[in-house]
């Protein structure tokens, strides 16, 4: 929060023209740098057209809270307005979203996003926007969790007309998100008047800001009830003592102030994240205060759709590792960091505003974040460059700060069927560590096939689809991905073309288009089948069957493997990215699709000799399909 002063305290600054010259001070004094233009100029126009309203509606002894920051999040409601219900006498609050716009119309009749001429991407509507924020403040501030019914929000546009932003009203709008224009400002007053009292509201603002950052009591029974009761996970050996690992770090951290990072590592199917569910739910029963992030849009997605199908506020558990920027130190118990080895350099991206971009490391970040600190990682599933999750990266992190850092190897296998053997066959294959391409020797667990061509590929994987198994083809990046359906179009584009078999790409974003998921639920819905997903869709999941297309990036000549850049289509590399870069992630790619299976995996390549070399290593067991594995990771049948 930047500034707190009654609405006429508020109204003499601006009238004495001193009000952004504070604000401008206290956010030097708070970030350590300048404030933006643009923000600067949103203080100077729409803080008066709240406080003149404030004032016109007989509200000033009313507290106001400017740039009330949101806990563990970079995101600030422009204004929280803190007082007394006119007629339960009760604390009252009111969340305030001010916006400048003129005219604003809906993303191609999305409600839920907006168009303004002067930004070039959609952004959400205001309404969605202040409903957010308060659904958020509901689940991390103790002192609402006791009173529910005293928080509002509001969007304010006050130099809109209701004809210019007609489009946006299209949203259901309930006590949490409603929205006004300046030329209903009339309305606007009497919504104020029926939230605030013409009483002083400094009072109410102490509770508010003394009310303790951490996930209600709500959200915790739920997380617990969803995530722990639902699955009861049943942990063995080395993640047993991972779970055990962390649970005493947080008893040490409770009883002595004491801070520890823990670093669990393992393989595709070792059962990484179903410790970190386990700890998850485990420690949402026992009251502890935890969060799950990762660095993966499809998986964390996924998680929220999982977790949360019928508990939004479940979502809220799980975020991404740039989420913890503005974090304040320490400020949660636990942060399990799943999928680590998506770890990247900074937390900065295109979209970061100027005053976040410190250029301070992100796993430092999450580091700080917490009092115990868990990174879950597999080094071998880093696909992009900037990638930086490893545990001699997290080692050093954790030595700069005189921490403790505390690793467990998971060496259990629980993907691929638990073959042991089928990972290391995978490894070897590939030159991950040294070792060269062996005879598959089937061991009971998992069945390993290859095909001559993509259509005999997916007429198996049809099959056993209807063996009621699950399946999904995937593919190396050899092949430009469009990336938005043009209207009218019947099918999604067959990018994926080899010979006269061509098949779509997963969709790209986060909509279904013609009935195929959105790209995060392609790996888990059962329409994912018959687009073919990349690494990036397909990394953290697992389904039965895998078909898996090796395509021109990486080709078997005489005695080794060449990885050929030119045949990547990948956008994250560039020129600047060096060829032995390229080479160790071309080839974690295949790692990470080739490990995707639980029952068995086909594999087929775009190129004659590796076809031939990949036949020779690998000899079906005619009519045998391995059983539906058992364990601790969920099967699919999609």
């Amino acid at each position: 929060m930047l500034f707190r002063e009654s609405a006429s305290s508020v109204a003499a600054r601006i009238l004495e023209g001193s009000l952004a010259l504070h604000l401008t001070e206290n956010f030097r004094h708070l970030h350590g740098r300048n404030a933006g233009q643009s923000e600067v100029r949103s203080w100077e126009r729409s803080l008066p057209a709240l406080v003149n309203a404030l004032m016109d509606a007989g509200l000033g002894e009313v507290e106001v809270l400017i740039e009330y920051g949101l806990p563990l999040t970079s995101k600030r409601a422009d204004a929280v307005l803190a007082g007394v219900h006119p007629t339960t006498g009760e604390p009252s609050y009111v969340v305030v979203e001010l916006k400048q716009w003129s005219a604003a119309y809906p993303e191609e009749d999305e409600p839920l996003l907006c168009r303004i001429d002067a930004y070039p991407q959609p952004v959400l509507n205001p309404v969605e926007q202040v409903r957010g924020y308060c659904e958020y403040l509901l689940s991390f501030n103790g002192a609402l969790e006791r009173m529910p019914k005293a928080l509002a929000g509001v969007a304010f546009l006050h130099n809109a007309t209701e004809s210019r932003i007609a489009g946006l009203r299209d949203i259901q709008e309930d006590r949490h998100g409603r929205m006004y224009t300046g030329e209903q400002r009339g309305a606007f007053l009497d919504f104020l008047r029926s939230r605030l009292a013409a009483k002083p509201g400094a009072e109410t603002a102490d509770v508010l800001i003394g009310g303790k950052i951490r996930p209600s009591k709500q959200l915790m029974a739920v997380a617990a009830a969803e995530i722990r009761d639902r699955e009861q996970f049943i942990l063995l050996a080395e993640q047993r003592i991972a779970y055990e690992k962390v649970m005493s770090a947080v008893r040490r951290a409770k009883r002595s102030n004491h801070k520890q990072v823990v670093v669990v590592t393992g393989g595709p199917g070792s059962g990484k994240s179903v410790v970190a569910l386990s700890l998850l739910g485990e420690l949402y029963r026992r009251g502890e205060t935890a969060l799950h992030a990762t660095g993966s849009a499809s998986f964390t997605k996924t998680m929220r759709k999982v977790a949360g199908a019928r508990k939004p506020a479940v979502q809220k558990l799980f975020m991404y590792f740039n989420s913890f920027m503005d974090a304040e130190p320490n400020d949660i118990d636990v942060l399990i960091c799943d999928e680590a080895h998506r770890l990247r350099k900074t937390s900065a991206n295109r979209y970061t505003k100027a005053e976040l971009r410190t250029g301070r490391a992100q796993v430092a970040e999450l580091i700080d974040a917490a009092r115990v600190p868990v990174f879950l990682l597999d080094q071998h599933q880093v696909v992009r460059p900037g990638e930086l999750g490893t545990k001699a990266e997290i080692r050093r992190a954790a030595a700069a700060q005189g921490l403790e850092c505390t690793v467990v190897e998971l060496d259990g296998q629980f993907r691929c069927g638990g073959s042991d053997a089928y990972e290391k066959w995978v490894v070897d294959l590939l030159g991950l560590e040294g070792g060269t391409p062996t005879v598959w020797e089937p061991d009971g667990k998992l069945e390993l096939r290859t095909a001559e061509s993509p259509q005999e590929m997916e007429d198996f994987l049809i099959e056993r689809r209807a063996d009621r198994y699950g399946a999904r083809m995937s593919a190396g990046y050899c092949w430009k991905w469009t990336t938005r359906v043009s209207p009218g179009m019947t099918e999604l584009p067959a990018d994926v073309v080899i010979g006269q078999w061509a098949r779509p790409w997963n969709v790209y974003g986060d909509r279904s288009v013609l009935g195929a998921p959105p790209a995060p639920l392609w790996a888990t819905d059962p329409d994912g089948f018959g687009q073919v997903g990349c690494v990036y869709t397909a990394q953290g999941f697992e389904y039965d069957w895998s078909g898996v297309i090796i395509g021109p990036d990486l080709v078997w000549r005489t005695d080794r493997w060449v990885v050929d850049r030119s045949a990547s289509k990948d956008p994250i590399f560039t020129k600047a990215t060096p060829d032995s870069e390229i080479d160790r992630l071309i080839r974690n790619t295949y790692k990470v699709l080739l490990t995707r299976g639980m029952v068995g995996t086909i594999i087929y390549s775009t190129d004659p000799e590796t076809r031939e070399k990949l036949r020779s290593l690998v000899t079906p067991t005619p009519g045998v399909t391995a059983p539906v594995a058992h364990g601790t990771a969920p099967v699919h049948r999609s």
